[in-house]
This record gives structure tokens, sequence and C-alpha cells, in this order.
């Protein structure tokens, strides 16, 4: 794994989200509580919705365009929908958001 550092975790309110510009490509950073923050895509499979912008709830954000609601942790879209999100890994090293770019990049060239 190769960490990029992509931001402070403050950066981040909690229950939000923001949209980070890496040199591998743009991952939106989700804040679920003091000290949980997921890393996945921002485009909803469904219509291309941007989740950065949807509502963070539980470990689980909700596409703003169409209320798809896709878990943090695994992408993967909750009750009747269909669909997953890639997720990336993100870990935090002194308040530090450590983003795993080979992961990024990886899912940016497929």
């Amino acid at each position: 794994m190769s960490w990029i550092d992509v931001g402070h975790i403050d950066d981040i309110p909690v229950r939000g989200a923001r949209l980070v510009k890496t040199p591998v490509g743009c991952v939106a950073l989700f804040r679920t509580s003091a000290t949980d923050v997921f890393a996945a895509s921002d485009k909803c499979p469904h219509k291309g919705g941007p989740l950065s912008e949807g509502i963070v709830h539980g470990k689980s954000v909700t596409c703003p365009l169409h209320n798809w609601v896709f878990s943090l942790e695994t992408g993967q879209a909750q009750g009747a929908d269909d669909g997953q999100i890639p997720t990336y890994p993100l870990r935090v090293e002194n308040d530090r958001l450590m983003l795993d770019a080979e992961a990024v990049s990886a899912r940016a060239a497929a």
C-alpha cells in the first residue's frame, strides 16, 4: 500500500463529507463519528449523484438525487436497491487522514 496524506480529520465535520482531489483521482471522505472516517467513490451508480453532498447517517450515506443508501464500510447499496460503490482503505495517523493511493489508482484505471 502507498499511503498519501489527504488532510486533517477536523477538515470534515462529524456526519459530514468532503471531496478531495488527489494525484490519483477524486475521492469522497465521510466522517461518521469523532474517530471514524471512510473513503469511497463520489458517484452514485444509479444516476451519478454526488455522494459527498448526500446525508451521512450511521455508517451510511444517502444519495442526494434519488435516496439510494450505501454502506460506507462495504459500499453495498442497502434495501431493495442493487448497486455498489467502490470503497478505499483509509487510516488516521496523528489526526491526519491517510488514503491508499494504490487502491484509488487501480480503481481509476479499471
